[in-house]
């Protein structure tokens, strides 16, 4: 079976994560896929393969008879998807031989263009996948799960010799928290590579320091009639907070290593307002200065319309991996002869943003990641080849065949 075979199966089982939920995993519709993928792993020969009681598969293969010593390998994708646009049934659409133009997505008025995204020509003859343009597809990260199992039976049906490998399927990594519950010693790998990237080829060990941040205002409602040097509008103390930040440190106006200041979420009145922030930087230092640069902010507020005024909580995430593979660089030699066995470029690139191989990584598991061969993630303009999948899963296959030698 080929990978995109397997990932028509998996995107119809809808599975977002909620992250305003306290129960772990997120949403209890993550068990339908987990259930799903213990019982394919068992009739693919992973004989302990099972679910946990908090989403997170786990499955062994013991190595070929003589490959005992070789690395512990393990191989990690994640089973949820964003909760946008993913409040009705998934629809995947098959086409083959796109022409490598604009894709109208159905009846829903959205337009794949190439205008916006300029790699489709390099498309053109493969067989796209997409959703009907209402919802996600899913293949963040269920490409990944798929390409895994199809490396699984390629190891089985071709007879490739390889070491002892560790597989595992994860809840909850786009809400952050996909590594937070994951067992490292049930797991039993000495490296790891998560399938969760983009085009096919790319491998990435650096990512975004990332925080949250949260500014609580409490203003001074008094009848406007009556508010001379009374009234703090806590709505226009939050703007003026905002105002404050560098206006080109954004999300639209960064690229490459190029951090940010992401405001997320806003709502207020005069009485109480909040702003709700991601914070994101490549440099340790320079991460840190963005922190301090939101607690001077919070300072100054406080002195100009009374302490108490304004409140900042910052909780962290996570942390640049290339603090851990820069230690591991075989994982990346590896991967970059892996993607040239397989007649793929490599593409190495800085993350802009996390995967639960970040977390992962200072759990003690050196965790790069790989790309799974889709596009356009985390809307409904996400898309996917059926030859992308074919490579990204040729990949990992010379990868076990790398490590088993």
């Amino acid at each position: 079976m080929r990978a995109y075979e397997r990932l028509l199966k998996y995107v119809v089982v809808r599975t977002p994560s909620d992250e305003n939920s306290e129960t772990v995993p997120s949403s209890a519709c993550q068990f339908d896929l987990a259930h799903i993928l213990v019982q394919e792993l068992k009739d693919l020969g992973v004989s302990d393969a099972r679910v946990d009681e908090q989403c997170y598969v786990y499955g062994h293969i013991p190595a070929t008879p003589g490959y005992e010593d070789k690395t512990k390998l393990g191989f990690i994708a994640h089973m949820d998807t964003v909760s946008d646009f993913c409040d009705h049934d998934i629809v995947p659409v098959i086409t083959e031989n796109y022409d490598g133009k604009d894709f109208v997505l159905g009846t829903s008025g959205r337009t794949i263009s190439t205008e916006t995204f300029k790699h489709l020509p390099d498309l053109k003859g493969r067989t796209l996948i997409t959703s009907d343009g209402t919802t996600v597809l899913g293949a963040d990260d269920k490409a990944g799960i798929a390409e895994i199992m199809t490396m699984i039976e390629r190891l089985n049906t071709e007879n490739i010799p390889h070491g002892p490998l560790s597989i595992a399927f994860t809840p909850d990594e786009e809400i952050g928290t996909g590594a937070s519950h994951f067992n490292v010693e049930e797991f039993g790998a000495e490296f790891g590579y998560t399938l969760d990237g983009d085009t096919e080829g790319e491998i990435q060990f650096e990512n975004f320091n990332a925080c949250k941040a949260q500014f609580e205002v409490e203003g001074v409602n008094v009848h406007p009639g009556s508010s001379k040097d009374t009234m703090v509008n806590a709505s226009l103390v939050a703007m003026e907070i905002n105002s404050m930040l560098p206006s080109g440190d954004t999300p639209r106006d960064t690229e490459d290593y190029e951090g940010f200041y992401h405001l997320v979420s806003m709502s207020g009145e005069v009485g109480h307002a909040e702003l709700n922030y991601i914070v994101r930087d490549h440099d340790a230092a320079t991460f840190e200065v963005r922190q301090e640069t939101l607690r001077h902010i919070e300072k100054l507020m406080n002195e100009k319309w009374g302490q108490g005024t304004v409140k900042l909580t910052i909780s962290q995430q996570y942390r640049n991996m290339a603090e851990v593979i820069d230690g591991c660089k075989h994982l990346i030699d590896n991967a970059k002869k892996a993607c040239e066995n397989a007649g793929v470029t490599p593409l190495i690139l800085p993350i802009r943003g996390g995967t639960d191989g970040a977390q992962l990584s200072f759990k003690g598991l050196p965790c790069p990641n790989l790309g799974t061969g889709g596009h356009g993630y985390h809307g409904p303009y996400e898309h996917i080849t059926a030859e992308g999948m074919d490579l990204a899963t040729d990949i990992t296959v010379e990868l076990v065949k790398i490590y088993a030698q």
